[in-house]
């Protein structure tokens, strides 16, 4: 465990020790120490394996790095037709006055957006990004608005109905879904009632804030939330299908589940001189860090945006300003991505996560609940990855769980939680580094995302201790 505490030990060190000379608090030199720490460690020294553990991240990440950029250019057109100012003039003109009923019903709609969706990323990024610049105007540091944006998605993707974590460690053990899902309703919702008392009441401070009432016209008079979306509902049109996009690719009813732009890119076909048929998606899954295009969440991304460049005249008439914008607006985090990938493909390379799966594996029966529940944090924390720490640590430990005699639903509902604690914790919130993008594209600044994730601690705690409750029960 030595190659894995060393690096995790460097890379907080240099984030958090700003008075290193030149190093101190740059993140990207941060990620990438510490990637060549792990090569290091783990015995990698040849410039060839180098690459080939950045191409490797690069590929895991991939999807990640195209939804930054795709999701910018989303967020660019939503901006030019007026939706984010249609949704916020409606929550301001509601609860303007009071800071922290406004970031409560923030949270709570990204917590209904990630219930929803099942995906914090998804959340984030289709309702998030709605959200920015009214957390802004209120004078919240971009780390904090991007916290609240994270929290409030993440929270929501563990709420049933669609919870793709509650899916995936029900199927791990083996158990019927439907008592799990019904408990998580009970255990979600008590972290979310939690975590919206500790942000409205630790980290809003009213006196410190200035929140103005939008719903006032030039006439002076004031005007509902009802009427000014009603007024304004064209510009959702957007935002509503991508959501209905969204929606019907991550919808656990097979009967119903439709994924509309790969279902659409599979009925382009190539046949090659052999008579070989193959369609472009197949093709784009296939080929490496291209594949990242094929996630369903950023080619329903780049329809959303394509049907809104042709169909606003705000944003038909300066395409390339709008995507010119966009991109410029990521290129920070861009580069921020590419050192984490470098970093996450280094662990592969280095063995670090062999090393924690092992770790995993020689507990014994005693200390199995601890040992397997710190493992799946560990496992998140280093890919920032929930689903991942699923796969590789929840796959085995799960049915140890049940094997020492543990009920299938507490265990399948503990390993929801654990993984969703450890996707959260720093360094490598896959989540964190799309909304740092994003804020800090809108908002023109530098947004540091592993301070974002230490502001997010309470949250993971939460789910930590939640986790491990379930496992004593």
């Amino acid at each position: 465990m030595i190659t894995v505490l060393i690096p995790i030990a460097v890379l907080l060190f240099i984030i958090l020790c700003k008075r290193l000379p030149k190093i101190g608090g740059n993140v990207q030199a941060a990620l990438i120490i510490t990637g060549i720490l792990a090569l290091i460690l783990g015995g990698v020294s040849t410039p060839s394996g180098w690459i080939a553990a950045f191409i490797d991240g690069a590929d895991r990440l991939a999807w990640v790095i195209f939804l930054s950029v795709f999701g910018s250019i989303y967020a660019e057109t939503q901006v030019r037709i007026g939706v984010i100012d249609t949704i916020m003039a409606a929550l301001k003109a509601r609860f303007g006055r009071h800071p922290r009923a406004l970031v409560a019903c923030i949270i709570l709609v990204l917590v209904l957006a990630g219930s929803l969706l099942g995906d914090a990323i998804a959340a984030s990024t289709v309702v998030g990004v709605l959200t920015v610049t009214t957390l802004a105007s209120m004078g919240l540091e971009p780390e904090m608005i991007c916290c609240i944006i994270v929290m409030g998605a993440s929270m929501g993707s563990i709420m049933p109905p669609i919870t793709q974590a509650m899916a995936l460690s029900s199927s791990l053990v083996g158990t019927d879904p439907d008592p799990v899902l019904r408990l998580g309703y009970l255990t979600t919702g008590i972290i979310i009632v939690a975590m919206v008392l500790f942000v409205t009441r630790v980290y809003i401070r009213p006196s410190k804030l200035s929140v103005s009432d939008d719903g006032t016209v030039s006439s002076g008079e004031k005007r509902s939330g009802f009427r000014i979306l009603l007024s304004n509902w064209k510009s959702l049109i957007p935002l509503m299908l991508l959501i209905v996009i969204v929606v019907f690719r991550t919808i656990g009813n097979e009967s119903v589940k439709f994924d509309l732009v790969p279902e659409f890119l599979k009925n382009i076909r190539h046949t090659s001189e052999n008579g070989t048929v193959t369609d472009l998606y197949t093709w784009m899954t296939q080929v490496t860090i291209i594949r990242g295009l094929s996630n369903g969440i950023v080619l329903s991304l780049v329809f959303v945006t394509i049907i809104t460049m042709f169909a606003f005249k705000s944003v038909r008439k300066d395409i390339r300003g709008v995507i010119s914008e966009g991109l410029s607006n990521v290129k920070i985090t861009v580069g921020l991505q590419l050192c984490a990938a470098f970093m996450l493909g280094c662990f592969y390379a280095g063995g670090q996560i062999d090393t924690v799966t092992q770790f995993a594996e020689g507990l014994n029966p005693n200390v199995l609940r601890i040992g397997g529940a710190a493992a799946m944090a560990l496992i998140g924390m280093l890919t920032g990855s929930q689903s991942t720490a699923q796969n590789v640590v929840f796959s085995f430990f799960g049915p140890a769980l049940i094997a020492i005699g543990l009920k299938p639903t507490f265990v399948a509902l503990a390993g929801a939680n654990l993984a969703a604690a450890g996707q959260g914790l720093p360094p490598a919130d896959l989540t964190t580094f799309v909304v740092a993008g994003i804020v800090g594209g809108m908002l023109g600044k530098k947004v540091n995302p592993i301070r974002a994730m230490i502001y997010m601690l309470p949250m993971c705690l939460s789910l930590l201790a939640m986790g491990l409750i379930l496992l004593y029960l």
